[in-house]
């Protein structure tokens, strides 16, 4: 039987050219290496340890900071409360302490606490500490609360001020009370838990990046177990990686296996492809070197039959081939319904008194190459055209949509012709098998047809025709993934 197929013809050297091996040249492929994931891992753990170190020892040295500021703070507004609360006017209208500041640094000349009163028309009114000196405050602004700032007026003495504006009890004066006291203790007090900030967090760092180093190594030990694994496999033929691993891992080492079982599975049925060819050339070669051999009277028909016969069987090997070649190439997809307009047209030409008919669902998608497919279809379509009575219906989908398997498509092929017996249906599929020989055909059609399914994981059926009385072929292939 001709079969429909749109393989383009394979290209051959020319005659007498000499061919390399296959094998000849090849190099094992070194895959291209994108860094390392132990870097990697350690980078971004080093950068958020940095950042995180970083930004929560600038957020502490705030905190800290800001605490023993207020507290060097509380210090001198209590001592200018308590300048406040001592005050009173003289009766030549200024201003002196009912009692004196309980701080013997006020008293001692450039101690660093210094205290100092001032109004516009008045004389200063300060502490013995400040001995020749003044503190630069004006006295023409008003603070009704207390004000405290920084002050370098003395040289190599930078201050803490705070003042604030006072009308005592008869007096309309505006008097500025004013206690200041030297940066030094604050600042040194900063600097201290500032170099144990600086210590202790890198002391941290340190500690942390190790504990990221043991943990990326305890981490990653298993893929280096992977990797001798795979090692075992290369050099000592063990079949599969059974070691156990960890939950992360072993997804990966399914694929692996999930691999290793498919290549053994391809390379058995090439051997066994190899096998069964070899003996189905066997004895056609066999009956022509006799035949040569005995110089035969019909040598020359004898061998026409016997090359027929050898290429019917390596037809059906080959096609063999492509389909497993094709379904390891990796997931196809296929539209049901445009491969089999193809088919109709061209089978259209070679039966022109034929009536062909198609329904059902237009949107169908299958898991096969659409060469494959097209093949599959040609195939029982014209067994179809060529057995059947003038009428061909093909049907994808034809069960209700709740009934549909959802792993696989069926397509349903009726025509009007005499049918097969029930009981040469499984035959039927055998190499070389025809019902009908007084129609040029090989025979190969329906075994390539079932083979090729097969490979695919689906399956072919034979039955009767309901509605046209003849044959009817149920094809079921997988459906592609949404």
């Amino acid at each position: 039987m001709a079969t429909v197929s749109t393989t383009p013809q394979s290209r051959t050297a020319p005659e007498g050219a000499a061919r390399e091996p296959e094998t000849a040249g090849i190099t094992p492929v070194k895959p291209v290496n994108t860094g390392s994931l132990a870097r990697r891992m350690m980078l971004i753990a080093a950068g958020w340890i940095l950042v995180l170190l970083l930004g929560g020892g600038l957020a502490l040295n705030s905190a800290l900071t800001g605490l023993v500021t207020r507290n060097f703070d509380e210090q001198l507004s209590y001592m200018l409360l308590g300048m406040i609360g001592s005050a009173e006017i003289g009766p030549d209208g200024e201003i002196y302490f009912n009692r004196p500041p309980a701080d013997q640094r006020f008293l001692e000349p450039n101690s660093g606490l210094y205290w100092q009163v001032r109004a516009k028309g008045h004389e200063d009114f300060s502490s013995r500490s400040l001995w020749d000196q003044s503190l630069n405050v004006p006295a023409d602004h008003y603070d009704a609360q207390p004000h405290v700032y920084d002050s370098k007026q003395f040289a190599g003495e930078p201050l803490r001020v705070m003042e604030r504006s006072i009308i005592l009890p008869g007096s309309s004066t505006k008097w500025m009370f004013t206690v200041a006291a030297s940066r030094t203790e604050l600042d040194d007090q900063i600097k201290s838990f500032r170099s144990i900030l600086i210590y202790s967090f890198a002391v941290l760092g340190v500690g942390l990046l190790f504990m990221a180093g043991l943990q990326t190594w305890y981490g990653l030990f298993p893929l280096r177990h992977v990797r001798r694994a795979i090692k075992k496999l290369r050099t000592t033929g063990v079949a599969r990686v059974a070691d156990p691993l960890p939950l992360e891992v072993a997804p990966l080492v399914e694929e692996l296996n999930a691999l290793l079982a498919h290549t053994e599975k391809q390379a058995e049925e090439a051997r066994t492809h190899a096998g069964n060819l070899a003996h189905a050339l066997k004895t056609p070669l066999t009956v022509v070197t006799n035949a040569a051999t005995a110089q035969a009277p019909d040598l020359d028909k004898t061998v026409i039959r016997e090359v027929a016969n050898m290429r019917r069987h390596v037809d059906h090997h080959l096609a063999r081939a492509r389909a497993v070649g094709r379904r390891a190439a990796g997931m196809s997809r296929s539209d049901v319904w445009p491969s089999l307009e193809a088919v109709f047209r061209a089978v259209e030409r070679l039966y022109e008194t034929t009536r062909f008919d198609l329904d059902g669902d237009r949107t169908a998608t299958v898991a096969l190459e659409k060469q494959d497919l097209e093949e599959l279809l040609g195939n029982l379509i014209e067994n179809a055209a060529k057995y059947g009575g003038g009428s061909v219906f093909v049907t994808v989908d034809p069960l209700p949509e709740g009934n549909r398997d959802p792993a696989l498509c069926e397509i349903w092929i009726e025509d009007d012709g005499m049918g097969i017996p029930e009981a040469e249906r499984t035959r039927i599929f055998d190499r070389g098998a025809r019902l009908d020989t007084g129609k040029p055909g090989t025979g190969l059609g329906l075994a390539i047809v079932r083979d090729v399914v097969e490979i695919y994981g689906g399956s072919v059926a034979l039955a009767e025709s309901e509605d046209l009385g003849g044959l009817l072929v149920k094809l079921r292939l997988p459906r592609a993934a949404v």
